[in-house]
């Protein structure tokens, strides 16, 4: 009986040392997800960095660019348009408080700013993807600054949003920005004493799942 009771009690101190530590684990890595995201972006007080949505690799002719692309840059392809859309109706739907909108020059971000609605975009150069390929690291002190603003404090009760691309995002994030698909935003939350922690990734395709529950 009195080793039963030993084991028993043994058995419960493990499990319970298991389960603190996956507690303390899911901690650490300060995941938000659903509706605990959604609660908390509707407070105000986060960074959200997103890759522009879904756009073709080539550039279009005169006869398949949208009339106000005058450059003939990269524009969105149907999937990054409606994505775009659907991410804007979603955010207001959910009710989170966008302020700055921060983009880069690029035709295809400011389309994407355009489409989802979200208003007129602060326009920095340090957004654009500069003179490198889609393939190369990116400028460092583009990734340097893309650090610092997640890091900024959004204005009071809102939460800033960034459009930028793939070589600033992985050059300023590393292993954290990996893989990120169009339209991509990484969640970031800064403690307003110069850091930041990375709290969420989410897709684009998610903002209108997030909407449908609520």
């Amino acid at each position: 009986m009195t080793a039963r009771k030993t084991l028993s009690s043994r058995s419960w101190r493990v499990t319970a040392a298991t389960l603190f530590l996956g507690f303390a684990a899911a901690a650490s890595a300060g995941q938000l997800q659903g509706n605990a995201l959604v609660t908390a972006l509707r407070q105000g007080g986060y960074v959200i960095i997103m890759r522009h949505p879904s756009s073709p690799f080539t550039q279009p002719d005169k006869a398949t660019a949208n009339p106000d692309n005058t450059n003939l840059e990269r524009q969105l392809d149907e999937t990054g348009r409606d994505t775009a859309r659907a991410m804007g109706e979603a955010i207001r739907k959910l009710r989170i408080p966008l302020g700055d909108v921060l983009s880069s020059p690029t035709y295809r971000a400011l389309e994407a700013v355009r489409l989802a609605a979200f208003g007129k975009p602060k326009i920095f150069p340090e957004l654009a993807e500069g003179v490198q390929s889609m393939t190369q690291s990116s400028d460092a002190s583009r990734s340097a600054w893309l650090r610092t603003k997640s890091a900024e404090a959004p204005r009071a009760g809102t939460d800033t949003l960034i459009v930028t691309h793939t070589p600033n995002l992985t050059g300023a994030f590393d292993t954290e920005a990996s893989g990120m698909a169009p339209g991509e935003a990484l969640v970031f939350h800064p403690d307003g004493n110069g850091g930041t922690s990375l709290v969420a990734r989410v897709k684009i395709e998610e903002w209108p799942k997030f909407a449908g529950a609520h």
